[in-house]
């Protein structure tokens, strides 16, 4: 016996699990930054200018969204990979990875980002569904 995993069902719903916990993740972050007032002065506290944070804000929303529905999920996945580099070497400069300020959850979410550029957003998706979006756009 053997295990086909990439082909079967399992990896159908692993592939949504993943994109979903990600996209969560992220969409209520997101919307919990667009909810905080303070969240302009913590960006500007970090050598960073006050108008980035509409940007961050809706990259992390708008790129939870995609990924929750299964659109363009690796560009968005790249967008998220992203913000989390910035998030491990520039808010929390990669100091320590447990404890207190620490960056391991970042990295966790780096990786399942990658992985989801990687994987592409499986069969259960709007992207597998329409199939009018180019391949390497998924």
């Amino acid at each position: 016996m053997e295990a086909n995993i990439r082909e079967g069902k399992l990896n159908d719903i692993t592939h949504l699990g993943l994109r979903l916990a990600v996209g969560v993740i992220f969409l209520v972050h997101g919307l919990g930054k667009a909810a905080n007032p303070g969240f302009g002065g913590f960006v500007n506290s970090l050598g960073l200018p006050a108008e980035m944070t509409m940007p961050i804000i809706l990259a992390e929303s708008v790129c939870g969204i995609l990924l929750i529905v299964g659109v363009l999920n690796r560009i968005s996945a790249s967008i998220l990979s992203i913000i989390m580099l910035g998030a491990i070497f520039h808010v929390k400069k990669a100091e320590n990875f447990t404890g207190q300020g620490s960056y391991e959850f970042d990295l966790i979410l780096l990786a399942a980002n990658l992985a989801i550029i990687t994987m592409g957003p499986g069969r259960i998706s709007i992207a597998h569904i329409a199939r009018k979006i180019p391949r390497y756009l998924h």
